[in-house]
């Protein structure tokens, strides 16, 4: 079942690992068929180098596993709350990168700084509220996804393709899973970025010109985007 998503799934978690941003099992990519409402998405708990597309799990948006032997990963509920709230998004990656956790842990948003960050995300990456008790004993990860989309209110994922969930981590999606993961990668070098020049410059550096910010973002996202080679 969803055998070429499955295997770009697979190939999604494996870049991950070759980027250097999850040790061990830490962090796991999905991708979706929206027309099938299937989603495709890491085992849990299964280590990278041992990984094969027969391990990664198909469930629906309602968490029921439709196909595969193992158990998907702990994160699923997340992931398809996440699908479901932003129907534009095809993939989603979450990991616990070193620089963008430690911004998560001190719950501060890492805040737009240079062109780098700009070229791919329309301002700063946001960070959520703290969970509250009782939606931690309910059902934690679906609370983590409602978490991240009540702080998307006025904000557009497309835009903003990336978040901290306070006390835990970064959540990145895309176009499908190859994207999420590339976004997940620009946002731990974004948080490395950060970490280095609130080093250097003090807890408050000034924060990029929103008209550079603007420029920047705009030639690569914005309706007439000119950045790379035109295609044919």
């Amino acid at each position: 079942m969803l055998l070429e998503l499955r295997m770009a799934v697979l190939e999604a978690n494996l870049e991950l690992n070759r980027r250097g941003v999850v040790l061990y099992t830490w962090g796991n990519v999905s991708g979706i068929d929206r027309e099938q409402g299937l989603i495709a998405i890491k085992p849990s708990g299964v280590g990278y180098d041992e990984m094969k597309v027969d391990d990664i799990v198909v469930v629906d948006l309602e968490n029921n596993i439709v196909w595969g032997e193992r158990k998907p990963s702990s994160d699923t509920r997340t992931h398809t709350a996440l699908y479901r709230a932003f129907p534009g998004i095809g993939g989603v990656a979450h990991t616990h990168s070193t620089n963008a956790v430690a911004w998560a842990q001190a719950r501060r948003a890492i805040p737009c700084l240079g062109t780098t960050q700009a070229d791919y995300c329309a301002g700063e990456v946001p960070c959520t509220a703290p969970l509250p008790p009782d939606e931690v004993r309910r059902d934690y990860e679906t609370a983590t996804g409602d978490a991240i989309i009540r702080r998307f209110q006025g904000l557009d994922p497309a835009a903003v393709p990336m978040v901290l969930v306070a006390g835990h981590g970064p959540f990145a999606w895309g176009k499908d899973p190859d994207d999420a993961v590339h976004n997940a990668v620009v946002l731990e070098e974004s948080a490395r970025m950060a970490t280095l020049t609130v080093t250097i410059a003090g807890r408050d550096p000034q924060p990029l010109e929103d008209y550079v910010l603007d420029y920047h973002y705009e030639r690569k996202h914005g309706p007439n985007a000119w950045y790379g080679q035109d295609r044919k």
